[in-house]
Order: C-alpha cells, then structure tokens, then sequence
C-alpha cells in the first residue's frame, strides 16, 4: 500500500532529501521551489541535469555528463530533486532519497496547465529555462499522455521497494499545507 498524504505528517524529522515526480504540469517545480524556502535546502531540475542551458540553445549532456552531474548533487547532505525522469540513471535519487513525493495531479489538469504556461511564457509573463516554440508544446500533450499511460505503472512496479517513504498526492498545495500548518 502506498504511503498517504497523512503519513507525511508522522515524518520525525524534517527530510533533507526530497525526489519529487510527476507529468509536466503537475506542478513539480512550483513545489521544489515552495519546499527549498521553507525548508532552506537547494533544489534541482532534472530537466537541467540532462541539457546543458545556453543562451541560444540547449545542449543535451553526455549520458557521463549527465551521471555525473546527479551523482554530485545526490552525494551533497540535503537536496531536493524534481522531475519526470524514472529512468536507471535517476536510480541513486530515489534510494537515497528520504521522501518521494509522487504528484498525481488530475490529466485534465495538467493539460490546462500545459496551455496555460506556454501562453504565459510566450507573453514573457513565465521565466522559461528553453525556447517555448509551438513543436515543443505539442510534445508536451504527447509526453503528458505518455506519462499516463506508461511513466506512472512503470514508476509505480520499478519503485514499489520504495514504497514506505513515497507519498502520492493529487495536489502539491496538500503536501506543503500538511508539512507547514501550525498544529
């Protein structure tokens, strides 16, 4: 049985590791940011671990890049983790991780959320950390759906030894409630 919003609550001390995942538009990154203030601990995209951000265009890292990238990150005393990624080589996140927040956020959701930030950035109302062209904003339906249909069971066989410490949510807004209200 996976752990419940309520559990969180019976955490004893303060996680100093966090992975959170989710599809885009989940609201992961809101959540990283939101959790790194309160809780003073840095965060990381794993969009940003995987391309190289330049001015002009992205560069995708070397797969040893890459690797190398997270393990420096990992190996630090307190971070905080966001993004869609379950592949192998997020493996050493999720197992040293003390809390997995598991975003489930509605599919509808999401993709309002999709629409709603593509139009936001293309207006320069959202800092974006890449070129928000209308073919990556298609992909994004695409990798929502993708997500739905194959990301969440693969994540949820592949990571089920994780299961006491990974806390599924449908809003990201009940787990900072929980983790920060004054009893």
């Amino acid at each position: 049985m996976w752990a419940t919003i309520i559990e969180v609550l019976n955490v004893k001390a303060t996680p100093a590791k966090i992975h959170i995942i989710g599809s885009v538009g989940s609201g992961k990154t809101t959540l990283a940011k939101e959790l790194s203030i309160k809780l003073e601990i840095p965060y990381y995209e794993l969009d940003n671990v995987v391309w190289l951000r330049k001015e002009n265009d992205d560069i995708r890292r070397t797969v040893e890049e890459r690797e190398r990238f997270l393990h420096s990150i990992v190996e630090t005393d307190k971070w905080i983790i966001e993004g869609v990624h379950n592949e192998e080589w997020v493996n050493s996140s999720f197992q040293q991780a003390d809390m997995i927040v598991f975003l489930d956020t509605d599919y509808h959701i999401r993709t309002y959320r999709i629409i709603k930030r593509f139009i936001k950035q293309k207006l320069g109302l959202e800092p974006v950390h890449y070129r928000p062209t209308f073919k990556i904003f298609l992909k994004m339906f695409r990798w929502n759906k993708h997500f739905e249909q194959v990301g969440k069971p693969y994540f949820l066989e592949k990571y089920q030894k994780y299961q006491e410490k990974i806390f599924m949510v449908k809003d990201k807004k009940l787990v900072h409630r929980k983790l920060f209200q004054k009893s």
